[in-house]
């Protein structure tokens, strides 16, 4: 959060400054400039940006650390709470343990991924959509060996980042493990069977609606590629949508 500097609001003379210390972090929470996952400046750090005394900063710290915000580093610091370490575990043994699972979070996805793409048509900004840009580059040279899946991931995380919601952003982060290991399964063999490539234009196909501002044409991307994912699964198990795969090179 460079340059970032609350000193234009100072508490009143009712509020106790720790408190109000722990709200211009909730703000930032609330904004998105604090992700789940992320670490938090040190404490001299958020004093001097606050313009407050560091027993000020550790009081607040530690009031958000007991309501759930907050959680303490292990070696030192502090880090924005994301509930992906509560639910990732008996999400992934839920997925793990039944096919109607798998293709059930696929269809969510689907939902929520789509809204978030037609928001970053809507409020990306520029330096967003290049960065996205740059993802989709990257997935074109990585070779198999797992790279491919991580940019993948970067991709669909730049997007979640150019919808602009704090709050989607913070969904995300509760299955974003289950969500990494769904990508990958996406780019391993026999469930890519050589459509990599199509799974490329899958994700061009988002960013250039996203680059033109084209916010259903964005959602609808989002749509069919994760639609083309669920038929991938069914094919895997025989189940629903087996045959209704697009050809390879289809956009």
């Amino acid at each position: 959060m460079p340059g970032t500097d609350d000193s234009a609001h100072v508490p009143s003379s009712s509020q106790r400054i720790s408190e109000w210390v722990a709200q211009q972090l909730l703000d930032r929470i609330a904004r998105g400039e604090l992700v789940p996952g992320e670490r938090l400046p040190g404490e001299r750090q958020l004093a001097e940006q606050l313009h407050v005394s560091r027993v000020s900063v550790r009081a607040a710290l530690q009031k958000l650390k007991t309501q759930g915000f907050l959680t303490a580093v292990q070696g030192g610091g502090t880090r924005v709470v994301s509930s992906a370490g509560v639910m990732d575990g008996a999400l992934t043994t839920m997925v793990r343990s039944k096919h109607d699972n798998l293709c059930d979070l696929v269809e969510m996805r689907m939902a929520l991924e789509s809204w978030a793409a037609r928001r970053a048509a809507e409020r990306a900004t520029p330096e967003q959509i290049a960065n996205i840009g740059r993802i989709l580059a990257a997935m074109g040279e990585t070779g198999g060996d797992g790279g491919r899946a991580a940019d993948d991931m970067d991709f669909h995380l730049a997007v979640a980042q150019a919808s602009g919601s704090p709050v989607y952003l913070h969904l995300l982060s509760t299955i974003r493990d289950i969500l990494g290991n769904m990508v990958e399964l996406n780019h391993t063999e026999p469930y890519m069977e050589n459509h990599e490539a199509l799974m490329i234009d899958h994700h061009r196909a988002i960013h250039d609606a996203i680059a033109r501002r084209d916010a259903e044409a964005a959602a609808a991307a989002v749509t069919a590629h994760l639609g083309w994912v669920l038929a991938r699964y069914h094919a895997m198990t025989g189940g629903p949508g087996a045959d209704n795969l697009p050809a390879p090179g289809a956009g």
